[in-house]
């Protein structure tokens, strides 16, 4: 595990029609603040903020076909020549992160493969390194970036 400490981001939000809505720099627009997708901000934040991750490099919420399924990815970070390098799950807070979870992050990593994956509920983060698929390794820091 992974510790983070997402409790000093800033999001950039606002109300409309009673509900809370949150801007989205990867995907440039306002969208209903969720529970997940509030861990989404935070994670995008965190990874340009704290990781130095560049964020011209993350997209998030785009469509992929998961076998004959068309699924979403949360968050994707890709490395210099536009390459997926790491995946990321992300859940509510209410959600505990188990086998399930990883199952599903997985599945998606078949169809977008990269070397790291992470889950996040906001509470814990759990990054792995799956360079060599017999030999996953569990970190205990998110790597650099420097693909």
């Amino acid at each position: 595990m992974i510790p983070v400490n997402l409790t000093s981001v800033e999001l950039k939000l606002k109300n409309e029609g009673g509900k809370p809505y949150v801007y989205d720099a990867l995907r440039k627009g306002w969208y209903v603040l969720t529970p997940e997708e509030h861990v989404r901000q935070y994670l995008v934040h965190y990874f340009t903020e704290v990781a130095q991750y560049p964020i011209g490099m993350m997209a998030a919420e785009r469509r992929i076909m998961v076998g004959n399924m068309p699924k979403r990815f949360d968050i994707a970070v890709y490395d210099r020549e536009h390459k997926p390098w790491m995946l990321v799950e992300c859940k509510a807070p209410s959600v505990e992160i188990t086998e399930k979870t990883l199952h599903q992050l997985l599945n998606y990593q078949r169809t977008i493969q990269c070397r790291y994956w992470c889950i996040c509920n906001g509470r814990y983060l759990f990054c792995a390194d799956g360079e060599k698929i017999e030999q996953i390794k569990w970190l205990t820091a998110l790597p650099a970036y420097n693909p």
